[in-house]
């Protein structure tokens, strides 16, 4: 699929993607969720990557919303297949199997909030700013956002500002946890790869298991969550991986993971 609104490669077993509608500060209309679905398909079935990045292009915006000429369209019908067009998506990036970094870099309102929300870790820079002000429009997020955001930051942070409409800056979003860590504008995108080349360096089964546990944690009781886990540790403990693991860390030595 040739994309027009997205830009996308691959670097050293890092997937780079870049939302790329500056004119439009990155807004979502359905062209791009298309093609997001098509890219991160095609990184789910990608041996050769470890990590993704996704971010916005330009200076102002992660991604500023969904495309309000497209919302202004809905009714009833057309608004459930909306919804569930971008949940799709979205549940795609969660449950990729592989990590996914949002570089937060300006804008991140409505749909763009979700899409990071979605994303297994978020950076920001001093400049971003978060929000679901959906209910300035009539509508309230239909992404998946207020059921991510109130797992992340706790349901009374989350109402607050799903029912105000207001937006956040980065500090308050690093306060209260909807984001890991604030750099600057010109290291945001350099800590990113930082971040992708220190999680691709480890042994990548033990990575995607780890991942599939903390991402089950929404779906299932802790007790199925921890039957999980011990399952998940078994299956880490027959791989060649962590014979090699371990070994390296009794010889003192740099693990030469062979993902097997």
């Amino acid at each position: 699929m040739e994309y027009q609104n997205i830009l996308f490669e691959i670097r050293n077993k890092i997937a780079f993607v870049t939302i790329n509608r500056p004119d439009k500060l990155n807004a979502l209309n359905g062209a791009t969720l298309n093609e997001l679905k098509d890219c991160f398909t095609a990184i789910k079935n990608n041996n050769e990557v470890n990590v993704t990045i996704i971010t916005g292009a330009g200076e102002k915006a992660f991604v500023a919303g969904a495309d309000i000429s497209e919302l202004n369209k809905l009714n009833t019908v057309a608004g459930k297949i909306f919804a569930e067009n971008g949940q799709e998506v979205f549940n795609l990036i969660e449950k990729l199997g592989k990590p996914v970094i949002a570089a937060i870099n300006g804008f991140a309102l409505g749909g763009g909030c979700e899409l990071a929300l979605a994303c297994h870790i978020r950076i920001a820079n001093e400049k971003a700013k978060f929000g679901q002000p959906e209910v300035n429009l009539g509508i309230i997020p239909g992404y998946g956002g207020t059921q991510r955001l109130t797992r992340l930051i706790n349901s009374g942070r989350a109402a607050e500002m799903i029912l105000s409409g207001e937006l956040i800056d980065a500090s308050d979003a690093l306060r209260i946890g909807l984001v890991n860590k604030i750099y600057s504008s010109e290291e945001l995108m350099t800590k990113a790869v930082e971040m992708a080349e220190k999680i691709s360096s480890k042994g990548q089964i033990a990575v995607q298991m780890a991942l599939r546990a903390i991402v089950s944690c929404d779906d299932i009781s802790e007790m199925e969550g921890q039957n999980l886990e011990s399952s998940l540790f078994a299956l880490c403990c027959g791989t060649e991986d962590f014979k090699e693991g371990t070994s390296a860390f009794l010889e003192k030595r740099k693990p030469n993971f062979k993902n097997l």
